[in-house]
């Protein structure tokens, strides 16, 4: 590893936080390389919601459009490729790709997003982001009256079933066995003529992404327009892991009010460290990140 290969920071992951955070730090001068292996989690999903000034873009539009301004800060280094290893040195933090290229920095923020852990129902991955969707927030007023369906079990059910509510009275849960709900919340989804269904889905009928029929194991068939589901995930990158980060009950990344994690001179920023999945969230906390970077940099440069 050369001089040349030597920054203030690195940043693992080029989507909306690690641009973000890109930012903060080039306009401070901070010498940055940013590390994408080119795999954002909403590549598939047709529209981005929710966000002031790009309500309604698709998301590689956004993306474009924030490569395209970080780029003109001359301190920011981009790099194609998958970071793979990442360990403590001397001097800061060493990171290692998949083709073995290293670079090392003082600082590492990882804005490596997580990935959902989808269940293997025939047609779901062709639907995902696209018609069965996660977020009421994100795309739930594009299907605002429309029969909806919601695939999730317990209090995860529970939770997008109540603000979904506000948008459709024509709403069905599908916990895919036994039903986990409280005495009292039953009572409440009864209150709000909220159908549960147990049975096991087989399969998801499409056109292009657009789901049209649930095939259930019993051969039951069922029309929805959208369908929310919500599950379990996992890291992106196992590299904070394998440098002692320490993980929330949920499996979030830990960090503090300052972004910072667990581990001295490590930050997360993004949907690893956060349960609010938006494109406003992670521009938003990339941001802070980015001024928290900083604000450690001149501190112990100063």
């Amino acid at each position: 590893m050369t001089k040349q290969d030597q920054f203030d920071v690195i940043i693992v992951g080029g989507s909306y936080a690690g641009l973000s955070a890109a930012m903060s730090l080039g306009r401070s001068l901070r010498k940055v390389l940013v590390i994408d292996s080119g795999k954002p989690c909403n590549e598939q999903t047709p529209y981005s919601h929710n966000f002031l000034t790009q309500d309604g873009k698709t998301p590689k539009e956004i993306s474009k459009i924030a490569k395209e301004q970080v780029r003109d800060y001359d301190t920011l280094q981009f790099h194609d490729g998958l970071a793979t290893e990442g360990k403590k040195t001397e001097n800061g933090f060493e990171i290692t790709t998949e083709k073995g290229e290293k670079f090392g920095a003082k600082k590492l923020i990882f804005a490596t997003g997580i990935i959902d852990d989808v269940p293997k129902i025939k047609g779901f991955s062709e639907c995902w982001g696209i018609s069965l969707i996660h977020c009421p927030y994100c795309h739930g007023y594009e299907y605002k009256g429309k029969k909806t369906g919601i695939i999730a079990n317990g209090e995860r059910a529970f939770h997008i079933s109540s603000l979904v509510n506000n948008l459709t009275d024509d709403l069905t849960i599908l916990t895919r066995g036994k039903a986990d709900f409280t005495e009292e919340q039953f009572q409440k989804l009864r209150q709000h003529n909220i159908d549960i269904i147990e049975t096991e889905i087989d399969e998801i009928q499409h056109q292009n992404g657009n789901i049209e029929t649930l095939i259930l194991s019993d051969g039951k068939k069922l029309n929805f327009d959208a369908v929310y589901g919500a599950f379990l995930f996992k890291q992106h990158s196992d590299i904070p892991d394998s440098l002692g980060c320490e993980f929330t009950e949920h499996g979030h990344i830990k960090i503090d009010n300052k972004q910072n994690t667990t581990v001295p001179g490590v930050y997360a920023c993004g949907d690893n460290s956060c349960a609010m999945r938006s494109v406003a969230n992670a521009v938003y906390t990339g941001n802070l990140t980015g001024a928290m970077v900083n604000m450690d940099l001149t501190n112990e440069d100063f």
